[in-house]
């Protein structure tokens, strides 16, 4: 791991952990949402990190509820529950990834998907929720849209959301090349 991002790792503790963090204060009337963007390349260091992060917020600061939401497993949970994996693994060997796509943008719509992610994970009721994944669900979901979805349905819970690209505080780029299609407004946690 590079120590510039081992760096910008080790600052997360103290950050989350803060008052001001937790309680959403100084923010200016802005939902405390927090992106940690990274390299693609550090994936499996990011993933090593939280399972760190997880194991210590339980281990020494019990008090704070948290919740870590994989994207990609709460995907195939939300798929499962509606009845969709095996057809969708048939379309995709049938007709393509395109195919696919369409067919799964009305069940994913952020409508239907941002809430089963709330309810499911009980999220608004965490002090911190944790968002890993975005890479493996994309094109499926995109950040942006479940950002976007996430402010009305989660008040003032604090979320982080890793993210494998860059966000310049404005705009994020998946992979570092893939832009969204929206502005978004998200704190960047750790510069």
């Amino acid at each position: 791991m590079n120590q510039q991002l081992q760096d910008r790792l080790n600052q997360i503790p103290e950050k989350i952990l803060s008052s001001e963090f937790l309680n959403s204060q100084g923010l200016g009337n802005e939902i405390g949402f927090w992106i940690f963007d990274y390299d693609p390349a550090a994936e499996l260091e990011v993933r090593e990190y939280i399972k760190f992060l997880e194991n210590m917020l339980t281990k020494k600061h019990s008090k704070v509820s948290y919740v870590h939401i994989n994207l990609l497993e709460l995907l195939v949970q939300y798929l499962n529950s509606r009845g969709f994996v095996e057809k969708a693994i048939a379309l995709q060997q049938q007709k393509g990834d395109d195919a696919l796509l369409k067919a799964l943008s009305g069940p994913l719509h952020m409508d239907k998907f941002a809430p089963y992610l709330v309810e499911t994970t009980q999220a608004a009721a965490k002090n911190i929720v944790f968002i890993s994944g975005v890479g493996s669900v994309w094109p499926l979901l995109r950040a942006h849209n479940l950002l976007n979805s996430l402010h009305s349905l989660l008040g003032q819970t604090p979320m982080v959301l890793f993210y494998p690209g860059h966000y310049d505080g404005q705009s994020m780029r998946l992979f570092g090349k893939i832009p969204s299609d929206n502005y978004y407004r998200a704190f960047k946690l750790i510069p």
